[in-house]
């Protein structure tokens, strides 16, 4: 190559021969498009804005209300009754959905209280270290070695079958995974060299916890909260089946499976119905928190 032609002007067409065009996006926008990608995800979030509309306005477009008693006792399903009746003449129709509500209130309640505490324990647990990292852990510890039923019965024994008594047992013994993944990831990100620079720069402890360390903390904290909805949904499911959740006439997915129990063998569609409408929802969940956790997750890159 000559002289001549490395000191030349470059034409206009070749001034940005070797620019690559790439559309910047931020992490947001790349964690949507990840999600996106995820059919199962997507198939999850579609299911669940489903049943949350089905649960909020399904019951005001229904002729009949959750309690009241028709004449047409375990009715089979038509046109009036698309699920048909229970054995007192309700329609289980209406009451799924008001079921749904019941269900999905538990899930979303206990997973926003474990949200908050755990994440609170657990970031304070490990920002700090040292001994009231180890005083806080095993307090953890010591609620872990509880059964996690046996809060709920003492809970339901102390202020009767209700939904604030089945909310406050699942939360008291569901924070403390949630307290060990925050709290393992923020003794990881505070050794980090951001961290130091907040440090440095005059940043407080309650600052460079929350905004710097909470905050990269986000994803795994999310995905968690996924999965918590369904294990609390599945919690008050199973124990109103055994008889010691919510009590009638208030109908959960797990009361309206409970109360057909008895009638399996003659009516078994009316323990199918509940039954398909907790697992198409935990499923459904499950998938969400999948697509959340695979695009959430920096290491991933496509």
């Amino acid at each position: 190559m000559t002289e001549t032609e490395l000191t030349r002007k470059l034409l206009p067409e070749e001034k940005n021969d070797e620019f690559i065009a790439i559309e910047s996006e931020t992490f947001l926008q790349a964690a949507w498009r990840k999600f996106r990608g995820n059919k199962r995800a997507l198939i999850g979030m579609v299911v669940l804005i489903f049943v949350v509309l089905a649960a909020l306005f399904g019951p005001f477009l229904c002729p009949f209300s959750y309690e009241t008693q028709l004449p047409e006792k375990n009715a089979p399903m038509s046109l009036l009754h698309f699920f048909g009746t229970d054995k007192f003449g309700r329609d289980i129709f209406v009451r799924i959905l008001y079921g749904a509500r019941i269900s999905l209130s538990v899930g979303f309640v206990a997973a926003i209280i474990n949200l908050i505490f755990g994440t609170l324990y657990g970031g304070i647990a490990g920002y700090v270290g040292g001994k009231l990292d180890i005083l806080m852990m095993r307090l953890v510890d010591i609620i872990y070695s509880v059964p996690p039923t046996l809060y709920v019965v003492l809970i339901m024994l102390m202020f009767g079958p209700s939904v604030t008594s089945v909310m406050i047992g699942i939360s008291i013994s569901s924070w403390m995974g949630m307290a060990q993944i925050v709290r393992s990831n923020v003794m990881s990100l505070k050794e980090q060299e951001f961290t130091m620079a907040a440090f440095v720069l005059g940043a407080g402890d309650s600052r460079i916890l929350i905004k710097h360390l909470l905050v990269n903390t986000m994803g795994p904290i999310i995905v968690t909260v996924t999965l918590m909805v369904p294990q609390a949904i599945f919690t008050e499911a199973w124990l109103s089946f055994l008889g010691v959740g919510i009590s009638a006439p208030m109908a959960s997915w797990g009361t309206l499976a409970q109360d057909a129990r008895s009638l399996i063998e003659v009516y078994p569609m009316q323990t199918v119905f509940p039954m398909l409408a907790i697992c198409i929802t935990i499923f459904a969940f499950n998938f969400v928190g999948e697509g959340l956790g695979t695009a959430l997750d920096p290491k991933q890159k496509h």
